[in-house]
Formats: C-alpha cells, sequence, structure tokens
C-alpha cells in the first residue's frame, strides 16, 4: 500500500499545486511484510530510501527505478553486512561484505559475485590477495595460511593450479607447477639447510628425480618465480574501495534521512506526488 495523493485535479487545483512543495517521499507497504521509506518518483522507489525486509534485514542507500543502484548498505539479521556499489539490483563496482562468520571480502564485484582482484580474509587468520571470477580464486594470487605458509601464483577453480611458489613456515620451499593444488609437473624442492629434490612430480610425489639444471626443472622454476613475482606485485584496489564504503556511508545516511521525512509526511497526512 502506498500513500498518494490523488490525481483527478481542476485546472485550479493544478495551478495552486505548482505553488505548494512537492512531496517525493513516502512509505509503501508489500504483502509479504517488507516496507519502504523513503522517495518515489512515477511510482517506482527512486531516489534515496530504506528497504525493510521482514525479519531479515534492510538495504539503506540509492535506488533507480525500483532497484538498488548507485551506493548503499545492505545488511541482515545474523550480522552479515555489505557496503558498496550496485548496479540494477545486484552488488557490481567496489565494496566489502563482512559475514556474520567474521570473514570478508573486500574488492571488485561483478554482477552479484566477487570478481576481479580482491582480498578474501578468514577469522582463522588466513588470508587471500589476489584474482577472483565468480566467486572463486582464479588467475594470480597470494595465500597466507594460518600456520605461517605462503603461496604465491596461479590459481585455477579456487585450487593453486599452474606455476607458482610455496614457502613453508618451517624454511622449506617448493618452486613449480601445480595441479588442483598438488605438486604436478616439473618443479624444485629446497629443504630450509639448502639441500634440493629435483624432477617430475605426481600427485605431490616425486615420481621422477632429475638434476638441477635439467631444462624442465629449470624453465619451470623459472616460471614458478616469474608468476609468483607477478601475483605478489598484482595491482591493488584498497583505495577504491575505501571511496566506494564511503560513499555508500552517506548514501545509507540520505536514505535514512528519506525515510524519516516519508514517515512523518504520513503521520501528516501528506503523499507523494506521482508525476515528479
Amino acid at each position: 500500500m502506498v500513500y498518494w495523493r490523488p490525481q483527478c485535479l481542476s485546472n485550479r487545483d493544478k495551478d495552486k499545486k505548482l505553488e505548494r512543495r512537492i512531496i517525493r517521499e513516502g512509505v509503501e507497504f508489500y504483502s509479504n511484510g517488507d516496507f519502504y521509506e523513503g522517495e518515489f518518483h512515477k511510482g517506482k522507489c527512486n531516489g534515496s530510501g530504506v528497504y525493510n525486509f521482514f525479519v531479515n534485514g534492510r538495504y539503506e542507500g540509492d535506488w533507480v527505478d525500483g532497484r538498488y543502484d548507485g551506493y548503499g548498505i545492505e545488511s541482515w539479521a545474523r550480522g552479515s553486512r555489505y557496503r558498496g556499489q550496485y548496479r540494477q539490483g545486484l552488488r557490481h563496482g567496489y565494496g566489502v561484505y563482512t559475514f556474520y562468520t567474521r570473514d570478508s571480502y573486500a574488492g571488485e564485484w561483478f554482477n552479484g559475485q566477487s570478481h576481479g582482484v580482491g582480498v578474501q580474509t578468514c577469522a582463522d587468520g588466513s588470508c587471500y590477495v589476489g584474482e577472483f571470477k565468480y566467486a572463486v580464486k582464479h588467475g594470480l594470487g597470494v595465500y597466507h595460511f594460518r600456520n605461517g605458509d605462503r603461496y604465491a601464483g596461479e590459481y585455477f577453480g579456487d585450487k593453486m593450479h599452474g606455476f607458482g611458489v610455496y614457502h613453508f613456515a618451517n624454511g622449506h620451499c617448493y618452486e613449480g607447477s601445480w595441479h588442483e593444488g598438488r605438486k604436478q609437473g616439473y618443479g624444485m624442492y629446497t629443504f630450509r639447510g639448502g639441500d634440493t629434490r629435483c624432477g617430475e612430480w605426481d600427485v605431490g610425489n616425486l615420481r621422477t628425480s632429475l638434476p638441477p639444471l635439467t631444462d624442465p626443472v629449470l624453465r619451470a622454476v623459472q616460471s614458478a618465480r616469474r608468476t609468483a613475482e607477478n601475483a605478489i606485485h598484482l595491482r591493488r584496489v584498497d583505495e577504491l574501495v575505501n571511496k566506494a564504503v564511503h560513499a555508500a556511508n552517506r548514501a545509507a545516511t540520505a536514505a535514512r534521512v528519506a525515510a524519516v521525512k516519508a514517515v512523518q509526511n504520513r503521520i501528516d497526512g501528506k503523499f507523494c506526488d506521482t508525476n515528479v
């Protein structure tokens, strides 16, 4: 139910209407228990407003043609929250999603999913900085494990895959090829004392031992080191994310102001103008 001003106006009423203050803020109730408080345009949520979901949570921010569009904050009853950009009702651009588990993702979004460059931080202390594709680690990245290990290199489908360098917390290091999270192909394992095991690996185990300077091993090690460097120096989007979060906070504040006006208009018996 939306509180609207009737549109059957005489010419005199129309002239008077132009003289008075235009009312844009209103309240709309939905059959599922949700309700919207904020600005309208041509019968749709437009401008700034707050949408309250029945029990589950709320959205505060910008609207275009009845959809989240621009900047805003989305929060849920269990404690999860997103602050950032939207496009046509979906998270799109830059933003931060904090889960109720205390895990978080800060970075680029595309059509509602983490996609591009971002930082995934887990409550257990582990952290991934790198590229994502449709919500999974994919491309170049650096993963800091909670036990102190670190991997820098390529990912495919959320797993270490391609070339990369894995530093163990105990000082050991593997440089070479990976397949679905395991050492696979040519590579070199260096112990903290300086001893090495080189050759062709299969499902994480050394299958064929070869001298360190063997061409296949040398090429794999060089590719792994080069890829690791590229992953470490991957472009960062921290500043863009911070700007998006600040803009989302401002948009949420404006939405709350519009919501207060909408409620006050309803109390005062004022109704929205549907043709502005």
